[in-house]
């Protein structure tokens, strides 16, 4: 058995990833630390297990791996001393809030050799894998233009946990939290963009935003959106991709896929649109890539330098919301 400490149930996804990885029948939950005693005494006791106070207690323990889930700027503080106790890290994302903060992790990550894995579970969907084989095949021809919206209403519905809206804690908002999967999936499918231009607001009082866009501009002329907030309880995810050559448009079903132009997989070729008659498989959840590379040495889709990229885009993405103006990757 893989033995695993949770380090916070801060993240309303904690609760999720411990059932998960004892799901799997592969883990036994060996302690858990969390920043707020109470709240981890309780969790203890939900899992039959030992709360530990001090965190390097925890560390110094036999256990393999952690599973952080502490507010977004306690991340680099207790994901280092996790590496340097030589655990492997399971973390939810994003990984920091600024760039260079995920760049001294990356070195310690790859210093230590320990397995590290984020969660970016957009990746593993067959909707989105099948947009990246069209992307990639280039039947769509020169993307000029993505969209990716990933929406929902705890705001607006009032169900998010109060410190969802901290900056201190959160480092930011809707974006920063809904928006990492946009931004991810902007990423794997674009590149590395040039500029970005955020605009951010606020429409339940809140210090952070509720409501979130931001445009990302790349060398060759193209434009990737990436839209999210916590004001829509009908908004279901949408990918939309535009194609010299054809379009690609996703909704939030697997088998709502959409494509247009002439293409390459039909014979004769067929122009309009046409659904999607088949998806690839969905590929291993993170926490299953985490426990397989821990235990088998295989490798994982979503490491340390998927982490750092999306730490990047939320970076400048954010530089540009507080610049009010454009700003260079």
């Amino acid at each position: 058995m893989i033995k695993v400490g949770l380090l916070s149930g801060w993240h309303v996804h904690a609760k999720g990833y411990a059932k998960e990885l004892v799901a799997t029948g592969r883990v036994q939950i060996q302690g858990i630390w969390d920043e707020d005693q109470k709240r981890g005494m309780d969790w203890a006791k939900e899992w039959n297990t030992d709360f530990y106070a001090d965190l390097d207690d925890l560390l110094n323990t036999d256990i393999d791996g952690v599973v952080v889930c502490t507010p977004t700027n306690m991340h680099k503080e207790v994901i280092a001393k996790a590496v340097r106790a030589k655990k492997h890290v399971f973390t939810e994302k994003v990984l920091t809030a600024k760039t260079e903060d995920a760049l001294e992790l990356k070195e310690e990550i790859e210093k230590a050799n320990v397995k590290f894995v984020i969660s970016l579970p957009h990746r593993t969907f067959p909707k989105n894998l099948y947009a990246k084989q069209i992307v990639d095949s280039g039947v769509l021809g020169e993307i000029s233009l993505l969209r990716v919206r990933n929406a929902h209403s705890g705001a607006s519905d009032k169900w998010l946990p109060p410190h969802f809206y901290s900056m201190e804690q959160c480092q930011g908002g809707a974006m920063i939290d809904l928006g990492a999967h946009p931004m991810y999936l902007t990423r794997w499918l674009m590149g590395k963009p040039d500029k970005v231009y955020s605009a951010f607001t606020n429409m339940t009082g809140h210090e952070v935003e509720d409501n979130a866009v931001s445009v990302f501009k790349y060398e060759n002329g193209a434009v990737a959106i990436a839209e999210t907030g916590f004001m829509t309880p009908a908004s279901p995810f949408s990918m939309e991709i535009y194609g010299t050559k054809g379009s690609l448009l996703i909704d939030g079903k697997d088998q709502g896929v959409l494509q247009s132009g002439k293409l390459a997989d039909t014979n004769p070729p067929v122009s309009g649109w046409l659904k999607v008659g088949s998806m690839p498989k969905a590929i291993r959840s993170a926490v299953n890539q985490w426990l397989d590379a821990i235990e088998f040495d295989q490798p994982v889709e979503f490491g340390i330098q998927e982490a750092v990229e999306l730490t990047e885009m939320m970076d400048r993405a954010y530089a540009s919301h507080e610049a009010k103006t454009e700003v260079d990757f």
